[in-house]
């Protein structure tokens, strides 16, 4: 038995992080209201290097833009505060759980955690227990896709960014195999302009 349910290719990957977040704030239209009156200040750097890899711009933008916020009583997205970018890069214990699950899903094509070779690298989850990752590659964080990691066991792809992903979602142009319907709403907002996982 194979826990992979598939591959969801957007019609247009978008490569260029500004639209890829106007595209969600295009689906999502109470988002534009958190917008941070100005960029958070996360240093990038630093967290890049403790956590030995750079991350996609889409999501870099998105956290710079908007505190951590909840889709639909659902999924947490946000990253790391500003003054705290070491202590979110050294935090395995996501991590710890996924190496777990790769171990016990049946998969054709085994999976690893980062920093394993095209290892999975967790940016969100849901309050459910779901896990939201990319899928990292040698090709550079601009080419990095989504795993879904369903806590019934199911996986599955999809072959655009993060933010892509979230707005695809929400608008219903993805299939939410094995998740809930997630609503075009915000349910929380981090008030302390924050950020998390």
């Amino acid at each position: 038995m194979d826990d992979l349910v598939g591959t969801q290719v957007p019609g247009c990957r978008l490569a260029d992080p500004a639209e890829s977040v106007a595209e969600l704030e295009r689906v999502l239209p109470g988002l534009a209201a958190h917008r941070l009156p100005t960029p958070a200040g996360i240093d990038w750097l630093r967290l890049e290097s403790v956590l030995g890899t750079a991350l996609p711009a889409d999501y870099k933008l998105l956290c710079e833009l908007y505190p951590a916020f909840e889709l639909s009583d659902f999924m947490r997205v946000g990253g790391p505060v500003p003054g705290a970018e070491v202590a979110w890069a050294e935090d395995t214990d996501d991590l710890e759980i996924l190496a777990e699950w790769c171990d016990d899903a049946d998969l054709a094509v085994p999976m690893h955690p980062y920093p394993a070779p095209g290892g999975l690298l967790p940016w969100s989850s849901s309050n459910q227990g779901d896990y939201f990752l990319w899928t990292t590659s040698p090709a550079g964080p601009q080419e990095w896709t989504v795993t879904v990691a369903s806590r019934s066991g199911a996986w599955w792809h999809y072959t655009g960014g993060a933010v892509q992903f979230l707005a695809d979602l929400v608008s219903g142009v993805l299939e939410p195999w094995s998740l809930p319907t997630v609503r075009p709403e915000i349910t929380w907002v981090d008030q302390r302009g924050g950020n998390g996982r």
